[in-house]
């Protein structure tokens, strides 16, 4: 069997958690701020988790040496 490699894309825009969860960063603060309420910038502000079913497929499929 080869080897599997990680997705190129996804490195950059996930990381694995201590206890296995898929952190990423929140979309909609890149640009057009002026159009997004002051709520929506501020609540979008730093990372979240990703649901537990998205990230295991994450793991399994886009970063499997993670």
């Amino acid at each position: 069997m080869p080897k599997l490699k990680t997705h190129s894309g996804s490195k950059k825009r996930f990381k694995i958690t201590a206890n296995g969860g898929v952190k990423y960063t929140q979309s909609g603060k890149r640009h057009g701020m002026i159009k997004r309420t002051t709520k929506q910038i501020r609540e979008h502000r730093g990372t979240a988790v990703l649901f537990k079913s998205d990230g295991d497929n994450i793991i399994k499929y886009r970063l499997p040496n993670g």
